[in-house]
């Protein structure tokens, strides 16, 4: 049995995207076994994947800077890997890396196409093209250790069991939307008193609303559209990591920012129509298996400012993602969700 140690740390989406990855490539190399290192939170991402063992790294205790990550590689050492697969590229894996290198392990790591990335984001001499999926750059580190892999990029739905103290919602007759309307940074984020009228004009007698994603203060927020919108329903902080991924895999839809909800809906197999500003689908970060056309976005020559949405990008004085419309979500919406 070979065994490869695969290192991704974060973001939340992005380790969903590696986890629909390395489901396919375990689907066609039954004799390799995968140790996946990130963070402890994200280990149901991999769960159900045959031959993946989650080896948790917890960066701000035992792994903290070089001596920690020494005692991480000690760790790794020990399953006795074959090769490391890289698929992070920062500070840490690549101390990680080199601790192995020096131990004559065979290492590959990630070809994230900045330059590619820094010429869609500039403001001047653009160039505005579709980039490399992220999801194929991560095969492609694993097809430069000698391994064959073919990416379907398709949706595969297959609903699970529901947490039981939500199973009454599931009743028929009605269409069931997700809305994860955060994102970590701010110029991802649809102004959050338009994402309540797109609510507002959902929330009807034939579609449920569950929303998702967020701490303390997002759960308030959601408490109070819950109050206003009888068909509802907040899900922060009611339950863990698996049972979201459960509660979306029964889902008709999910709408999301270009943020980890898209990516979980990917993970779950569930379509996701995704709103996007100062970010653009051309940087490849778009949800496994999601399609362009479902990207809801208004384009303009300033667009995209960056590749993660930590920039503004200012369009004739209106920030990207305020350029769509609270109505082109809902139509968007209805005709998706009730097509389906």
């Amino acid at each position: 049995m070979k065994r490869i140690l695969v290192t991704r740390f974060s973001a939340m989406g992005d380790v969903a995207m590696v986890a629909s990855v390395l489901r396919e490539f375990q689907e066609q190399h039954a004799d390799v076994e995968i140790i996946m290192v990130s963070r402890a939170f994200f280990a149901p991402f991999f769960e159900g994947i045959p031959r993946i063992l989650f080896h948790p790294i917890y960066p701000d205790k035992q792994h903290k800077g070089i001596i920690g990550l020494y005692k991480l590689f000690k760790e790794l050492r020990a399953y006795k890997p074959t090769a490391l697969a890289d698929l992070h590229d920062n500070i840490r894996s690549n101390i990680l890396s080199t601790f192995f290198r020096l131990s004559g392990y065979k290492v590959q790591t990630i070809n994230k196409g900045r330059k590619e990335k820094k010429a869609l984001t500039r403001s001047l001499n653009k160039v505005k093209k579709q980039l490399k999926l992220t999801t194929e750059r991560y095969g492609d580190v694993l097809r430069s250790l000698g391994y064959t892999l073919e990416l379907t990029h398709q949706l595969r739905n297959e609903p699970v069991a529901l947490p039981k103290n939500i199973q009454t919602l599931f009743v028929g007759g009605k269409r069931f939307l997700g809305i994860a309307p955060f994102a970590q940074h701010p110029y991802k984020v649809f102004a959050l008193e338009r994402m309540e009228e797109v609510i507002a004009g959902l929330s009807d007698d034939n579609i449920q609303i569950l929303v998702f994603g967020g701490g303390k203060k997002e759960k308030e927020i959601v408490d109070e559209w819950t109050k206003k919108y009888q068909h509802v329903f907040n899900t922060i902080g009611k339950f863990s990591l698996r049972e979201e991924l459960d509660i979306i895999s029964n889902l008709d839809l999910m709408l999301s920012m270009d943020s980890s909800g898209m990516h979980m809906s990917s993970l779950a197999g569930t379509r996701s129509l995704s709103i996007w500003g100062a970010t653009h689908p051309y940087a490849g970060f778009i949800g496994y298996g999601q399609s362009n056309d479902d990207c809801i976005q208004v384009e303009h020559p300033n667009r995209p400012s960056s590749v993660y949405g930590n920039k503004p990008c200012n369009c004739d004085g209106i920030e990207a993602i305020d350029l769509v419309t609270v109505e082109m979500i809902i139509v968007k919406v209805k005709k998706t969700i009730f097509t389906l």
